[in-house]
């Protein structure tokens, strides 16, 4: 697994990515709140109640009176806020700090928060697509954290990121190669069937969503693909032109103000 860690990549548009930090604040309370050993019944609760259950939504079971939460529409993006262990938040959470920042600065804030609630819909609507009766429930932000990745995949492939691989040996790359490589193990565990407590069809979900809303959800004049970087590299702003000419007559500059070649006299014949 490539966990990234940090990237050189400057905001544009805000100064601060306020609902990415809400969004990983929510998650880490509601962990806290699971957490506790003695919380063990009012965890189970909580995933039953708020997590995503298809055979629910497919009305191939139903939960007792005791257990029943929100609707179970509502649970396509509450499942998104609960997680399990400590390495099941805590590699979301990196993976929302590194990348959830530019993201929602290339869409604002409203924007982006739409962006992340439709991701974590699509995963949960992937998952129901491949698992219609299921009655385990689904839970983490993995769907709506795979939207996020490859929208920044498609906006900044050539920033620098640092990925730890290796055992932990941190290493500099362009995003575009780990990033890459992520989304490709998505699709090679979906299709290969690797991982039956992991949900890749969720990840997958969240990762076409993403890619698709990116396109239309970005501000206006944001480029894709970071042509702002290539086009720097490429085309450097040209030097102003020198004039090329100067008229001095009577010992004073004739040159026109305006950087063009000033009439020259006719005599007449």
């Amino acid at each position: 697994m490539l966990i990234p860690i940090h990237d050189a990549n400057a905001l544009r548009h805000i100064s601060t990515p306020y609902v990415t930090r809400a969004l990983i604040a929510i998650n880490i309370l509601v962990w806290l709140v699971m957490l506790p050993e003695g919380a063990g019944d009012l965890a189970n609760r909580i995933v039953a109640m708020f997590g995503f259950i298809p055979a629910l939504v497919t009305h191939h079971a139903v939960l007792p009176e005791a257990l029943r939460g929100v609707p179970p529409e509502a649970t396509f993006v509450t499942y998104a806020f609960i997680h399990g262990g400590i390495t099941h938040i805590g590699i979301n959470m990196i993976f929302l700090w590194i990348f959830g920042d530019n993201v929602e600065d290339a869409l604002g804030h409203v924007r982006f928060l739409l962006f992340y609630l439709a991701c974590a819909a699509a995963g949960a609507g992937m998952h129901l697509l491949l698992s219609g009766q299921a009655e385990a429930p689904l839970i983490g932000a993995s769907g709506a954290i795979s939207g996020v990745v490859v929208a920044y995949a498609l906006l900044h492939p050539h920033v620098r990121l640092w990925v730890l691989v290796f055992f932990g040996i941190p290493v500099p790359l362009p995003a575009f190669i780990p990033l890459a490589f992520w989304i490709g193990q998505q699709f090679f565990a979906l299709i290969s069937g690797y991982g039956e407590s992991v949900s890749f069809a969720a990840h997958v979900g969240g990762i076409i969503a993403g890619g698709l809303l990116v396109l239309v959800m970005r501000r206006p004049g944001v480029p894709l693909f970071g042509r702002e970087v290539a086009r720097s590299r490429e085309a450097p702003e040209e030097p102003v032109p020198v004039t090329p000419w100067r008229r001095i007559e009577n010992g004073r500059d004739a040159t026109a103000k305006d950087g063009k070649e000033p009439p020259r006299h006719r005599w007449g014949r």
